[in-house]
């Protein structure tokens, strides 16, 4: 029988893992999980940190940016165990207690630990602090959040005015601000608010569409004077605010569950249960788009933990059609639209993407990255300035291709390639370990039934 063979090609170390799947009749099937939520794991990590008390963490995410958000925090003092353990206990420093570090703090490849992190940083008063991340990082906009903690009074120096990594903060005691972001973005609402922690009054942000609301759940859970308006997309801090440690158990992380829901999606006689993925609102924006496209998803033992909606997910293989990704969509899907792309490649009709100019600056321009790589496979997609357009049905065909240290894009090109025959190569697949380090383990685990 003929097969396909995804070989993910880490660097360092210099070695080829390979993975052998028959082209014809594999189905994927298994109940799984995922790693935790990394929005919700960075988060924790930050506000056990400023919080007084001990917060203990369940479920965290081991991956490489969480674990960059733990470093920088115990450089200025907060105490955190061992990572790999069950339970993460973190001793809080207090809001305002920042020790001043004697070394740059590096956020590495982590946009949300260093956007979330200038808000704490600038509010820190009579501290001097210097960020920066890896080559990727220090290439996308800081300008995003350097402006409203500007309009609060923050002090900060950096590259391209300020809007580029290296940066150098002195912290300051900030002035409350209305903020209203010309984007939808939780990275930006979240830096603010937490600026606004330290300030004195109230600080709003009003967003043009809906964000994911992990940032607001978890400081009302921790005790912030925090409100929010839907209706007018508000939300509101009054400072300060002490916040106290508490018990954060983390979901499976949905962005995660895209990749397996995707897989057994497009793979006949498959079905999966995605065991404990976290449903928020906000962020499940991927089941409306699949669901769109005619995928059988359904939702199964739902619950509340620790505030947050969880639920497990059942896919089944199903015939998918081609559909339109657009409009206040796009911000509770941004991070899923590269495995949608995957999607739409084995659906019926064209699907177009739309409205989605923000991955441009994300971890790669993932447009351009995924118009390319899929092209290399066979796919036909026609970049568009603010998305993609892809022709179902196209017969994919093994190839070379390359995760440009894109964790997202890696594990999208793995997917793709279980439905390509021949040799499929991913360079730089050990990005996928930033989110999701057992990846290849649960992908060979579901192909091996």
């Amino acid at each position: 029988m003929p097969t396909t063979t995804i070989r993910l090609t880490p660097n360092p170390p210099h070695q080829t893992l390979t993975l052998d799947i028959p082209t014809e009749g594999v189905a994927l099937q298994g109940r799984i999980r995922v790693p935790g939520d990394k929005s919700i794991s960075h988060r924790a990590l930050m506000l056990g940190a400023i919080s007084t008390g001990e917060t203990t963490i369940k479920g965290l995410l081991l991956g490489e940016d969480p674990r960059r958000t733990a470093a920088c925090f115990q450089a200025m003092g907060a105490e955190i165990t061992d990572l790999e353990a069950e339970w993460v206990k973190v001793k809080g420093l207090g809001l305002g207690n920042f020790q001043e570090p004697v070394d740059v703090l590096n956020a590495g490849n982590s946009g949300t630990t260093l956007r979330l992190m200038l808000g704490l940083l600038a509010s820190q008063p009579d501290c001097c602090f210097m960020v920066t991340g890896d080559a990727s990082l220090r290439s996308r906009p800081m300008s995003r959040v350097v402006k409203p903690l500007e309009q609060m009074g923050a002090l900060i120096w950096g590259r391209q005015s300020n809007s580029l990594a290296p940066l150098a903060i002195q912290g300051q005691l900030l002035h409350p601000i209305h903020y209203h972001s010309p984007m939808a973005s939780a990275q930006v609402k979240s830096c603010v608010l937490l600026a606004g922690l330290m300030s004195q009054g109230r600080t709003t942000v009003t967003e043009p569409l809906l964000s994911r609301d992990h940032t607001e759940r978890m400081l009302q859970a921790f005790g912030a004077d925090l409100a929010v308006d839907p209706e007018n997309r508000s939300v509101m801090i009054t400072g300060p605010s002490q916040l106290q440690g508490q018990t954060v158990i983390v979901p499976g992380d949905i962005s995660s569950a895209a990749f397996w829901l995707v897989a057994a999606a497009i793979t006949p006689g498959s079905e999966l249960v995605i065991e404990n993925v976290g449903v928020n609102p906000t962020r499940t924006g991927v089941l409306e788009a699949l669901i769109k496209m005619e995928a059988n998803i359904t939702l199964e033992n739902e619950r509340l933990v620790t505030g947050e909606p969880v639920a497990d997910l059942r896919v089944r293989h199903s015939r998918l059609k081609g559909c339109r990704i657009s409009g206040d969509l796009i911000p509770r899907l941004i991070d899923e639209i590269p495995i949608l792309a995957v999607a739409a490649l084995f659906a019926e009709g064209a699907t177009v993407i739309r409205d989605a100019q923000e991955l441009r600056v994300k971890e790669s321009d993932r447009l351009a990255v995924m118009a390319s790589q899929l092209s290399c496979l066979g796919a036909q997609v026609t970049e568009l300035p603010d998305g993609l357009e892809i022709q179902g049905g196209a017969l994919l065909r093994g190839a070379e291709v390359d995760s440009y240290t894109d964790h997202r894009i890696a594990m999208s090109l793995a997917i793709a390639a279980l439905r390509a025959t021949g040799i499929t190569r991913i360079q730089r697949a050990e990005a996928a370990a930033v989110s999701y380090p057992n990846f290849q383990a649960t992908l060979e685990e579901i192909c091996h039934q």
